[in-house]
């Protein structure tokens, strides 16, 4: 059944809302989010949804940011995955896409949605295949069994807020939270400026650094190394990689934390610590219960 038009409407009012509200985050230098002890207590970092409802909501309910008002909360990856609808088989993770815009206008300085490959992929019809099933087509699908003949104008409302994600969040004693790291960086040099500079939309639809930052999988320790020294950074928290466990310390410098499985798991890092270890870090993890 479709939406009703007041429901269109205020779907599409949302994304506009959250897409602003991406762009005036206080604590946002550039394309990341700068967090520090002057504005928070601590921060949640969470990893790849995809759709996964009951994480999603035992993240959310985890999180309780109403009643931790010092509390940031970071995101990343909800598009693709998770339950589908009986009728055409589309894919309902949209619905999380949306219910994270409604996340970002009702805590619009606290909750940070950081760009992911599938959302990338969502914003540029990038082709993503899955146990031979297109995930973009099924995305679609979703997307016209709720949205009928407005699909195309709730997609036009999204993409904005999607070109405007953050790409990273940077937090005290040397901790940058990225979707991933780029590739070969230990080899050949990578465009850190689209951390800092405006980004020119085409580079979204090009195999630029952006795309190589959410794409990436080189977690070889000399690559992570790099990518670190080149950003400035200690330890790199990344998602992206599907881990068993709910997260991997694939090197000496990453932490990689995944939510979209039944052992999902997330961190909470208080951000008056001066100097963060990989360890250190490793010893917060929860599970998500």
């Amino acid at each position: 059944m479709v939406a009703t038009i007041e429901y269109i409407e205020k779907i599409i009012a949302t994304y506009g809302e959250a897409t602003e509200a991406n762009l005036q985050t206080p604590a946002r230098r550039g394309n990341v989010v700068v967090l520090s002890p002057e504005i928070a207590d601590e921060v949640m970092i969470t990893g790849d949804l995809h759709g996964h409802r009951r994480n999603f909501n035992a993240l959310l309910k985890t999180a309780d940011l109403d009643d931790h008002p010092r509390r940031h909360l970071i995101l990343q990856e909800v598009c693709h995955g998770g339950p589908t609808y009986p009728s055409n088989g589309g894919c309902m993770s949209h619905t999380m896409l949306e219910d994270v815009a409604k996340l970002k206008v009702e805590y619009p300085d606290r909750v940070h949605f950081i760009l992911g490959n599938h959302e990338l992929a969502e914003l540029t019809d990038y082709p993503i295949q899955k146990n031979k099933q297109m995930l973009n087509l099924l995305f679609r699908l979703g997307l016209q069994q709720v949205y009928g003949p407005a699909t195309e104008k709730v997609r036009e409302a999204y993409f904005p807020f999607l070109r405007t994600c953050p790409l990273g969040v940077r937090l005290p004693g040397g901790v940058l939270v990225t979707h991933s790291l780029p590739e070969r960086v230990d080899e050949r040099s990578f465009d850190r400026s689209i951390f800092t500079r405006e980004i020119d939309p085409v580079e979204y639809y090009k195999r630029s650094s952006v795309f190589e930052l959410v794409w990436g999988r080189d977690y070889r320790p000399e690559n992570a190394r790099a990518f670190a020294e080149l950003m400035e950074a200690r330890v790199l928290i990344n998602g992206h990689e599907p881990c068993p466990e709910g997260f991997s310390t694939p090197n000496d410098h990453q932490v990689i934390i995944d939510c979209c499985a039944d052992r999902a798991c997330y961190v909470i890092l208080p951000l008056e610590t001066k100097e963060w270890t990989q360890a250190k870090i490793v010893e917060r993890i929860q599970k998500l219960v």
